[in-house]
């Protein structure tokens, strides 16, 4: 994919994979999905300038490229929710064909739908922090797994999420959230709550400027002052106060189905 130059990998994991894909054709399964984490040629081992996901798919002219397309768009829509696309110049669309990725089929070799996703950046807070990384991926394969039921059944991805469509919900907030010692669980669990609600990202900025990371920055603290607006909290101005917390537990801490 010109714009797009991907890591080398070494034998071994090519070889892995090409066996994935001759398994894949020789038992008849239907779907593949990869999950990958990014990076990019030439980073080294502090934080990078990109964040976000994308998924690959097949080059338009392979015969598995119309169906995994398909079932591409609904999962990107779930990811879209609450999660920033790359900005990863040549992935800012989010999906992206591609021709040479073994994953998906490289040069036609697979029959079956084959996406490659990848979940984001690896160096990205909630994959580094070791309290957050695990319910951060949960809800990623979560928010996969209901982009592939809105494709196959989109009434029973209703049912199963109610009003709240992510794991990350209900939370129950028991400390005030004043600063970064707080937990990271709470944070990331505000900012999705502050996704559902509108206010995050702030107006203005991006999911790439705002990503849920489970810090607590400036696009969270303007988000909370929304939020503190539409429920007439005055005397908290942008600090998750006792006041806060309680309205957050009122709507957020119980799912309604």
């Amino acid at each position: 994919m010109p714009g797009v130059e991907h890591q080398t990998v070494p034998n071994d994991v090519a070889y892995r994979i090409y066996g994935i894909d001759k398994w894949v054709d020789e038992n008849d399964i239907d779907i593949v999905i990869h999950v990958h984490f990014n990076d990019y040629p030439g980073h080294g081992k502090v934080p990078g300038d990109y964040s976000g996901f994308t998924i690959y798919v097949p080059q338009k002219e392979y015969d598995n490229s119309s169906t995994t397309q398909a079932l591409a768009d609904t999962v990107f829509k779930r990811l879209a929710k609450y999660n920033p696309v790359s900005d990863l110049p040549g992935e800012s669309g989010g999906i992206v064909q591609d021709q040479d990725l073994i994953a998906i089929g490289a040069y036609n070799s697979v029959d079956a739908a084959s996406m490659l996703i990848e979940y984001g950046y690896l160096y990205e807070p909630q994959f580094t922090n070791d309290d957050l990384r695990s319910p951060a991926i949960k809800d990623l394969a979560f928010q996969t797994y209901l982009g592939l039921q809105d494709f196959f059944d989109p009434k029973n991805a209703v049912s199963l999420t109610g009003s709240l469509d992510t794991l990350m919900m209900p939370h129950k907030w028991s400390n005030p959230i004043t600063s970064n010692s707080a937990k990271a669980s709470d944070i990331f669990a505000l900012q999705t709550a502050l996704v559902i609600d509108g206010d995050y990202p702030p107006p203005n900025r991006s999911k790439n400027d705002c990503p849920r990371t489970g810090t607590l920055g400036p696009c969270t603290k303007v988000a909370v002052q929304a939020f503190q607006k539409k429920f007439d909290i005055t005397d908290e101005k942008g600090i998750v106060g006792p006041k806060t917390i309680d309205v957050l537990n009122n709507v957020f801490g119980t799912k309604s189905i």
